[in-house]
């Protein structure tokens, strides 16, 4: 998969994660894609550890779920790293 596949990918799970956990995280449509494409990586280096799947194919659905999967996890720990940032800010 080419670096514009990457690309892609990683701005699709990225959103698709932030749909998927609740609460209002930061960050826009730059930070939604680099957390998704750290996610891809993330979630296709754990799916060739544990399950001996990696992320092969741009049409593959192990593919997509690896990436999403790692999106939420980078997600999660992204939110809890930036939740502290957040606390003397007043709106």
């Amino acid at each position: 998969m080419g670096i514009i596949g990457w690309i892609i990918l990683g701005l699709v799970a990225g959103a698709i994660a932030k749909a998927i956990l609740p609460g209002r995280q930061g960050g826009g449509w730059l930070i939604t894609l680099v957390l998704g494409v750290v996610g891809a990586l993330l979630g296709g280096f754990i799916g060739s550890q544990i399950f001996g799947v990696g992320i092969d194919g741009f049409f593959d659905l192990s593919t997509w779920l690896l990436a999403i999967g790692g999106s939420i996890l980078v997600l999660l720990i992204y939110g809890l790293v930036t939740r502290g940032s957040r606390a003397g800010t007043t709106r």
